[in-house]
């Protein structure tokens, strides 16, 4: 095939040969759950056609990873930027660091700006683009990669996430455990696929201890300080406000913490908070956060791995994979007011 000539996609395959995209990819890549007879004739085309996998060897990479997020105004996403880099430059690759904002004319623009220059692979951040992103991805043939995806994944693109349904009932637990019986929350941005797993693990926690689950003590955030206390605001205005909060995510935990100061509130002797995701600053918070541990760095080192491996056209394992969550239990989080000698420590 002449440079002039238009390059054969794994979409065109997958068309003529009368099977799906990912049917098609999982011959591409060796893998063995396609039946003789399709592997056969979708192996066929493939010569037929001359397809040829992108940058199919190492002097004719980019050496260039795409690491794309919808904002960077986070310390959330600093440590999965630190963990793509722990495996992106020790293997020789360069990070290129987007934000979109969450805005289709910037998705449009960063999709232009990546045609116009080579990459070897993509990891998205909590994407909710479009499938038309995801489409154009696959004609370029971009190994992609989701990290804690928005919605329900295509079936043909890898992704990496956490135990957020866990983590939520871990929490939410935590706090039953110690007496609490009337829990607030926090919820994240409904859109998230985290969000409503994190929300669907604390009524689990509540139901499973025969605990009523209240719309009135679930308010809506999204993820950053002043929805947490404004949070704070409505809950402890309520004429029975809670023990205890539970916050999708620990920038919202600290906002409800200085939304119970400026009330004269105390933490943990007045209410109790629990955040979510451990970012480093929380240790030293004040009171040090009780949150659930949300592996970030590891999960930004697992997506580059995967991109490298498809890069190289190896097999994967599993297409979706989920790293465990951890409870850390630090001093914002105590038994309930009155409840006995702990709560006046």
């Amino acid at each position: 095939m002449s440079e002039d000539e238009p390059r054969i996609t794994i979409t065109a395959i997958a068309k003529e040969a009368g099977v799906s995209v990912p049917t098609v990819s999982r011959v591409v890549n060796r893998r063995a759950d396609v039946s003789p007879e399709t592997r056969a004739r979708i192996e066929g085309l493939l010569r037929q056609r001359g397809y040829r996998r992108r940058a199919p060897s190492p002097d004719e990479r980019a050496n260039l990873i795409d690491l794309v997020f919808n904002d960077l105004d986070s310390p959330w996403a600093v440590e999965i930027i630190r963990g793509v880099e722990d495996v992106a430059h020790p293997a020789g690759m360069g990070t290129v660091v987007s934000a979109v904002h969450s805005r289709s004319s910037a998705a449009r623009q960063w999709l232009e700006n990546l045609r116009s220059r080579a990459t070897d692979g993509v990891i998205l951040v909590t994407s909710d683009f479009g499938s038309s992103l995801h489409e154009e991805l696959r004609r370029l043939d971009v190994p992609t990669v989701v990290v804690d995806p928005a919605g329900v994944p295509s079936i043909d693109v890898p992704t990496v996430g956490a135990t957020n349904w866990a983590g939520g009932m871990s929490a939410t637990e935590h706090l039953i455990s110690l007496g609490h019986t009337r829990i607030g929350f926090i919820a994240g941005p409904r859109r998230l696929l985290c969000s409503r797993a994190r929300l669907d693990g604390y009524r689990a926690a509540l139901e499973s201890a025969d605990l009523p689950v209240l719309e009135e003590l679930v308010f809506q955030g999204d993820f950053y300080h002043e929805s947490g206390f404004h949070g704070a605001n409505a809950l402890f205005d309520l004429a029975e406000p809670p023990t205890a909060v539970f916050a999708a995510s620990d920038q919202m935990a600290l906002g409800v913490i200085e939304g119970l100061r400026r009330r004269g509130l105390r933490v943990p002797h007045d209410a109790s908070v629990v955040g979510f995701d451990d970012l480093p600053i929380v240790r030293w918070s004040s009171p040090p956060l009780t949150t659930v541990r949300q592996p970030l760095s590891e999960m930004g080192a697992l997506a580059a791995r995967t991109v490298l491996r498809s890069m190289r056209g190896e097999e994967l394992e599993s297409p979706r994979v989920e790293l465990a969550t951890e409870l850390v239990v630090r001093a914002s989080s105590a038994p309930p007011p009155g409840s006995g000698p702990a709560a006046d420590g």
